[in-house]
């Protein structure tokens, strides 16, 4: 049985015991958990893709953005195994913005100003 999509992360689920496939669609709900859990980016206003981002270095994608990061307005970036993987973020998800020292929300107009904490 193909396994079903949860509607909140994004991740895999369902797989029948013993079914084959299932590999890639664990590593996937890894990756996605190691990103997304304890949400704490970076910065949300570079319109560029830092040079030289570590594996793991996170960032929200803001408005007028370039090179890797055009169209992903919102969108929160995370550098994986050298390369940009993207997630949609869904209403109601926090992230701590580091070089803000500020907490924001995820809305249905986009990400909150960010509360200082």
């Amino acid at each position: 049985m193909p396994a079903s999509l949860d509607p909140n992360l994004g991740l895999n689920y369902g797989w029948s015991t013993g079914e084959s496939g299932w590999a890639a669609g664990m590593d996937a709900n890894l990756k996605r958990l190691g990103a997304l859990v304890g949400l704490s980016v970076k910065d949300r206003d570079l319109v560029t893709p830092p040079a030289s981002p570590a594996n793991g270095d996170r960032y929200i994608i803001p408005g007028g953005a370039t090179g890797a990061w055009a169209g992903k307005t919102d969108q929160i970036a995370v550098r994986i195994a050298g390369a940009w993987e993207y997630h949609v973020p869904k209403v109601g998800w926090m992230a701590y913005i580091e070089d803000e020292d500020a907490l924001a929300v995820y809305k249905p107009s986009g990400w909150s100003a960010g509360l200082p904490i």
